[in-house]
C-alpha cells in the first residue's frame, strides 16, 4: 500500500464540518485534500490529519491559504484559483479507513509551501478555531 505523506495531495470523499454537524456520514463527492500531517498514533495506526482543498474563495469567517499557480501545477491540480481550508480538518486512521484508496494520489506540494499551511493550520488549532472531523470507525 502506498502510505501518505505530510504534503501529499490524494483525493478523498472529504466530510465538511457542516454536513458533519447535519448528520451526514460520508462526504457527497471525492475532492483534492492536502495531508497536512501523517503520525503515528499510541494504539497503534497512522493518523491522516486531512484539510479540503477548494475552488469556492472562502468567505472572511474561514481561515485558509491560497494556493500560488506553482503548486497548483507541482501538485496536479487545475489551474484555477484554489485554496487550503484550514480551519476544520478530517482525521482518519490509514490502516482502518473506509474512504482512504490507496491509488488516489494526484501529487504533492512543496516543503516551503507546506510550511506555510502548517503553521496556518496549528494557529487555527491552538486558536480552538479548527474543528475536527472524526472518519474512523
Amino acid at each position: 500500500m502506498i502510505k501518505p505523506v505530510a504534503a501529499d495531495v490524494w483525493r478523498y470523499p472529504y466530510l465538511w464540518h457542516r454536513q458533519h454537524g447535519d448528520g451526514e456520514t460520508e462526504g457527497r463527492k471525492t475532492r483534492p485534500v492536502a495531508f497536512v500531517a501523517v503520525l503515528p498514533g499510541k494504539a497503534g495506526g497512522t493518523n491522516l490529519f486531512i484539510l479540503a482543498i477548494t475552488s469556492a474563495q472562502p468567505g472572511r469567517d474561514r481561515s485558509a491559504v491560497g494556493v500560488p499557480e506553482i503548486e497548483r501545477h507541482r501538485a496536479g491540480l487545475d489551474a484555477i484559483p484554489l485554496w487550503v481550508i484550514v480551519d476544520e480538518y478530517n482525521h482518519d486512521i490509514l490502516e482502518s479507513s473506509a474512504y482512504f484508496e490507496p491509488g488516489a494520489r494526484i501529487g504533492a506540494f512543496s516543503p516551503s509551501f507546506h510550511k506555510k499551511v502548517m503553521p496556518a493550520f496549528i494557529a487555527a488549532v491552538r486558536g480552538g478555531r479548527s474543528k475536527a472531523i472524526p472518519r474512523a470507525d
